[in-house]
């Protein structure tokens, strides 16, 4: 079985605006450094359109049909200070959900064990009733939800975006069937992502202060979260893969390298292979240094599919 890359032109074209960090030149950065040779391999599928229903099982119908309302027709419309919409954005919204849920029924089909999901608008500050931080969907969370409605009785949701992953977080708060746990610099937006906060013992947050380098990095990975992931036994691991912790990335302050999202990978891949018959499934977040998602990205996916 070959690994598979979901993607779809509409992302390329959901733009928020002159100056936005969420530009369509991530993904172009993103789609570069997959079309090396070494990545011949990947099955190129597009992406389907996530269905009202796979929606509705993590966001309030009022937040999806606020969405739809918003939709410009040209020109830009604002959710928020930090959120906006072009003409192609619901569109590149539901692909980018719908991205997920096509390959949670690839690998639990069986015609694919992993896949990494080329998408924008990033997913992980929408909470089940709100936009924010430059996402309008949470991707990851339909994904994992749509994994649970086909069957699954764990599923493991590991973000090491820069930024805390709030609307995961609250969408799952209360749901023991899904683990999620985040590295991320705190302080930092949006403010959420204590040690403190477990949910019902299925949240782990591992904070990481301004600064800290690639070894303090592993090191609470290797004493907090991949134990968490290990003794939670996934049948399915779901990755948030945001590349703003490396030290380029403009919008943040740790200091990570492309050899550190290939060491989490690997050790990721190597807990599916213990307990999820290997299946990983990951996602686009955030990052905004063209270079460091070109590094970043190459290495993750190649980890992620040796």
């Amino acid at each position: 079985m070959h690994p598979r890359l979901y993607t779809h032109p509409a992302c390329l074209r959901h733009a928020p605006g002159p100056g936005h960090p969420e530009s369509p030149t991530r993904l172009q950065a993103v789609l570069d450094a997959l079309d090396q040779d070494r990545f011949a391999a990947l099955d190129r599928i597009e992406a389907p359109r996530a269905t009202r229903a796979q929606l509705e099982r993590v966001h309030t119908p009022a937040l999806i049909d606020r969405i739809h309302a918003a939709t410009p027709t040209e020109g830009h419309v604002h959710l928020d200070a930090d959120t906006a919409m072009s003409p192609d954005s619901l569109e590149a919204a539901l692909r980018a959900a719908g991205a997920i849920c096509a390959a949670v029924d690839a690998v639990l089909d069986g015609t694919a064990t992993r896949a990494f999901c080329a998408v924008r608008p990033p997913g992980h500050h929408a909470t089940r009733d709100t936009a924010m931080g430059f996402c309008l969907f949470n991707n990851v969370a339909v994904g994992a939800a749509h994994a649970l409605a086909r069957g699954l009785k764990r599923v493991a949701i590991v973000d090491f975006d820069v930024h805390h992953g709030n609307g995961t977080q609250d969408i799952f708060w209360s749901d023991s069937r899904v683990l999620y746990a985040s590295t991320h610099q705190s302080p930092l937006f949006p403010d959420t992502g204590a040690a403190e906060e477990t949910g019902v013992g299925n949240i782990v947050n591992a904070p990481l202060p301004p600064a800290a380098s690639s070894f303090e990095f592993r090191e609470i990975c290797r004493h907090v979260v991949l134990p968490a992931v290990e003794r939670f036994r996934p049948q399915l691991v779901l990755i948030s893969a945001g590349f703003d912790a490396h030290y380029l990335d403009p919008l943040a302050n740790l200091n990570l390298g492309a050899p550190d999202y290939d060491w989490i990978t690997r050790e990721l891949v190597d807990i599916a292979h213990r307990h999820a018959r290997g299946r990983v499934i990951s996602s686009l977040e955030g990052g905004y240094s063209p270079t460091a998602l070109r590094q970043s990205t190459a290495a993750h996916v190649a980890a992620l599919i040796d």
